[in-house]
C-alpha cells in the first residue's frame, strides 16, 4: 500500500514511517522543510512539501495514496495557543477526510488517552468529551469519527501521554527532567500515587500500523503500555538519575514549579491497552518507562 503520513518526520512519526517500510508500504511523508524532505527520501520514503495549514497539500497527499496516518499535530504551540493548535487539526482532519471521502480507505488519526477520565482507568469505549484537560480537541475525534458516514474507513489510535525512547528525549519526561536539573530537586504533587500511562514509541508505531491494516471503521485503540505508573515513581527515577532528592509538593505549588501543567501533572488519569490487544493482537514488547530513564 502507498501510504500518506503526516508527521512523519516527528518523534512518533518518523517510527510509523519506518515500521511501514519494513512491512513492505510506500510511504509519502508530510515535509514542511527541504530538511525534513531530505530524511525521508534518505530511509526510502517520498517526500511530499506541505504543512497542517497547507490543506491543498493535504487533499493531493491523501489522494496520491491508499490510505492516511495523520500523526502530526503542533506540539511546539500546544501550551501557549492550544485552542488554535486544536482547529488546525480539525481542519487537517476535515481536509484529508475529504480527499479520502467515498473510496473506504484507511485514515488512521491521532488523539490522545489523556483527559477523557480523571480519577478512573480509560477505556477504548470511553468517548472522549470536552473536560478541562480533553478541552477543544476532543473535537477532532468526533469528526474523524463521523467520516465513516461519509466511506472512510477510519479509526483513532490514542497514544499514552507519556511517549518515550531508549535514551532519547521523552517529551514530558524531558521536560521533567530539566526542572529537576534546574531547581535542584524533583518534584511529585500530594502523595505522587496518581497514575499517568507511558509507551515507547517502537511499540506505538507498531500500533498504528496494525491499526492501518487491520482495523474496523469507528475503531478506538489506545497506545498504552503501562496503564498508570505512579508519579512518584517517575520522579525518584529523574532524581536517581540526576543525583538530586525526590520531594513532594503541595497542589497549590504544582503550578509554581511545572507552569501551566500543573494541575495536570497532579491529575490521576491511567488507560487500558485490554481491547486494543484483543482487537489487533498487539503487544508490548519494549524497555519499560522506570527502566528507560534508569538507562537513559
Amino acid at each position: 500500500m502507498r501510504i500518506f503520513v503526516t508527521g512523519a518526520t516527528g518523534f512518533i512519526g518518523s517510527k510509523i514511517v519506518k515500521e511501514l517500510l519494513d512491512a513492505g508500504h510506500n510511504v509519502i511523508g508530510l515535509a514542511r522543510s527541504d530538511a525534513s524532505a531530505a530524511s525521508l527520501t534518505a530511509i526510502g520514503a517520498t517526500a511530499h512539501h506541505g504543512s497542517l495549514e497547507d490543506l491543498d497539500s493535504l487533499r493531493s497527499g491523501a489522494s496520491l495514496s491508499d490510505g492516511v496516518i495523520h500523526a502530526a499535530f503542533d506540539h511546539d504551540n500546544f501550551i501557549t495557543n492550544f485552542e488554535a493548535c486544536c482547529e488546525t487539526d480539525r481542519n487537517a482532519i476535515e481536509a484529508l477526510g475529504s480527499a479520502l471521502a467515498g473510496t473506504n480507505k484507511p485514515l488512521v488519526i491521532t488523539f490522545g488517552t489523556t483527559g477523557i477520565k480523571i480519577g478512573d482507568v480509560v477505556t477504548e469505549n470511553d468517548k472522549a468529551s470536552n473536560s478541562l484537560t480533553a478541552g477543544p480537541r476532543a473535537a477532532s475525534e468526533a469528526l474523524a469519527l463521523s467520516l465513516a458516514s461519509k466511506g472512510v474507513r477510519v479509526s483513532v489510535v490514542r497514544p499514552a501521554p507519556i511517549v518515550y525512547g531508549d535514551g532519547e528525549k521523552y517529551g514530558l519526561v524531558t521536560m521533567l527532567i530539566e526542572m529537576a536539573r534546574s531547581k535542584g530537586f524533583s518534584a511529585y504533587v500530594g502523595d505522587g500515587f496518581n497514575r499517568w500511562p507511558a509507551v515507547h514509541r517502537l511499540d506505538a508505531a507498531k500500533l498504528y500500523r496494525l491499526a492501518l491494516e487491520k482495523a474496523s471503521t469507528g475503531s478506538i485503540f489506545h497506545a498504552v503500555a503501562n496503564e498508570g505508573v505512579p508519579m512518584r515513581e517517575i520522579a525518584e527515577a529523574i532524581g536517581r538519575r540526576l543525583s538530586v532528592p525526590t520531594k513532594s509538593i503541595s497542589l497549590k505549588e504544582a503550578t509554581n514549579h511545572f507552569g501551566a501543567l500543573g494541575q495536570l501533572i497532579a491529575a490521576d488519569i491511567p488507560a487500558s491497552n485490554a481491547l486494543t490487544q484483543e482487537k489487533l493482537g498487539w503487544k508490548p514488547e519494549h524497555l519499560g518507562l522506570i527502566k528507560a530513564i534508569d538507562r537513559a
